[in-house]
């Protein structure tokens, strides 16, 4: 058997709570699955409600005893909270206190003023790349988009040019690359290396990146010819984005500020953050910030914790296990204490740093926990979901049957995904509920074929995002676009993501 396959038989640690047949578990799995799907898009129910909701159709489509169905759900939501939970938290509170402090704003104003327009769609996305690491692609959106449309009207550079790639950046980063929320639940339901996840993770971003981003950026132009200038004109478009954002608990950064055009003149636009040397944003100045944290922090800040995490990476692959140097690097690259050191450096390197006193540090990372509280929340019911699919015995015999399909694991895996990611728009409830089914699929696997397991799960979670995926609209709002234009561009960027990131997981998986 190669490590590609799926497993001939996927056995349970201890006996199913059910006993009815494999038919009625198949028709129970498809049952609960349709209730997830039905109450989230068709009844407008909160992601948190459809995942309860599915859970109990499985459970008594499955004959599962009602007390034994509950005990497993609340086992599951407890340790997926207690394995993700705080990372969400951790990487909230270093997300919020660089948007607060300007640090976020600090990189790209000082990348962006070295750079011609020629290079500008490549900067674009390596700065999303960057600011992506620690922080969700909603508040992402919010910080960065604003400033892409006013860099292309600065720099007279078509605003598809370099809001693709940036949108390809964070978009990546969002489904690939942990300790973002749905990497890190797949690692976590998979019981896959974190460490392997995210060296493969950044091996299959960077020319995933590069193709969907500033190379798909040329073609989406001719499609979607649309001009910063008519987008700044109008004004509405920033505005109601970021009333949107508002209301999922992002709390915007616009304000009016001045920037410097290339002929020496002054003009002033809405903008998440401030533009040019000196100049502080409204988020800064209710924060407490009196100035903007140095570029060289602003980098540590937030490449520190992913940087720990690749040095326990790399530990795995060439030290011995047992030795005294990798437990060390292992403690120290444990996902954890990586961004709890991430966040204890980025109060002083970032937030002190900015003029901010203790009590507004403090205030700022408080302030990021409410945002994703429904992340969090969504992540657990789905660890939940899982259990009782596991327990049951309906995972198992999902197993089962897949096994004559002739699929790659991989292939599997990036299919379910899809699916659930076409039917809910939600990446997190995609990667939450295909990494669930797909569990006792990797039974069988070796580290590194389980770690691009999680990709693929995670690829597919990004595919075609629609008129149901908030995210759709959040980008629709914030570049003026109509919704056809909006599947032209955003749809399509994030279709060829999911297809290229899958051909690069193939390959790594053949070559690995």
């Amino acid at each position: 058997m190669t490590p590609l396959t799926l497993p001939l038989l996927v056995t349970a640690a201890d006996a199913p709570l059910s006993s009815a047949g494999h038919a009625q578990l198949l028709i129970a799995a498809l049952a609960g699955i349709a209730t997830v799907v039905l109450t989230i898009v068709w009844a407008k129910f909160h992601p948190l409600l459809g995942l309860i909701l599915g859970t109990a159709v499985l459970a008594l489509v499955a004959a599962v005893p009602p007390e034994d169905a509950l005990t497993s759900f609340i086992d599951g939501v407890g340790s997926t909270f207690g394995g993700v939970g705080l990372l969400i938290a951790l990487g909230a509170m270093l997300g919020k206190l660089l948007a607060d402090s300007g640090g976020a704003n600090r990189i790209v104003d000082t990348i962006v003023d070295r750079v011609d327009a020629r290079t500008l769609p490549w900067v674009m996305a390596g700065i999303a790349a960057i600011i992506g690491l620690p922080m969700f692609f909603e508040i992402g959106v919010v910080i960065l988009v604003p400033i892409v449309v006013l860099v292309a009207r600065r720099t007279n550079v078509s605003l598809m040019l370099v809001g693709i790639p940036a949108l390809a950046g964070l978009s990546i980063l969002h489904g690939l690359v942990p300790p973002h929320p749905g990497p890190i639940t797949a690692i976590e339901f998979l019981h896959a290396d974190l460490g392997y996840t995210l060296l493969f993770g950044l091996i299959v971003a960077v020319p995933t990146l590069v193709v969907a981003g500033p190379l798909l950026a040329r073609f989406v132009d001719q499609w979607v010819p649309v001009h910063a200038e008519a987008v700044a004109a109008d004004g509405h478009a920033v505005h109601r984005s970021t009333e949107r954002a508002d209301a999922q608990g992002s709390r915007s950064a616009g304000s009016r500020q001045q920037y410097r055009t290339g002929g020496g003149g002054t003009t002033t636009t809405t903008v998440a953050g401030g533009w040019g040397t000196g100049v502080l944003s409204e988020q800064q100045r209710e924060a407490g910030a009196t100035r903007s944290p140095t570029f060289v922090l602003a980098i540590v800040a937030i490449v520190l914790p992913v940087v720990m995490m690749l040095v326990r990476a790399v530990g795995e692959l060439v030290l011995a296990d047992g030795t005294t140097t990798r437990s060390v690097l292992d403690f120290l690259g444990e996902p954890v204490f990586a961004l709890l050191v991430g966040v204890l450096v980025a109060m002083v390197a970032v937030g002190r740093a900015s003029g901010m006193n203790r009590d507004q540090v403090n205030a700022s990372l408080g302030s990021g926990l409410p945002g994703v509280a429904s992340i969090m929340l969504i992540v657990a019911a789905g660890g939940g979901f899982k259990t009782v699919l596991s327990d049951s015995g309906v995972a198992n015999v999902i197993a089962d049957a897949a096994k004559g399909s002739g699929l790659s694991v991989l292939l599997l895996g990036w299919l379910i995904a899809v699916g659930i990611r076409l039917a809910t728009g939600s990446a997190t409830v995609a990667t939450v509920t295909a990494a669930g089914i797909v569990a006792p699929l990797g039974h069988s696997l070796d580290p590194q074929h389980l770690a691009l397991l999680v990709l693929a799960v995670g690829a597919g979670s990004l595919f075609f995002s629609h008129v149901n995926d908030a995210g759709f609209w959040l980008v629709k709002e914030y570049f003026g676009l109509t919704v056809w234009q909006t599947i032209k561009s955003w749809s399509v960027m994030e279709t060829v993501i999911s297809v290229v990131a899958l051909l690069l997981i193939l390959g790594l998986g053949a070559l690995v």
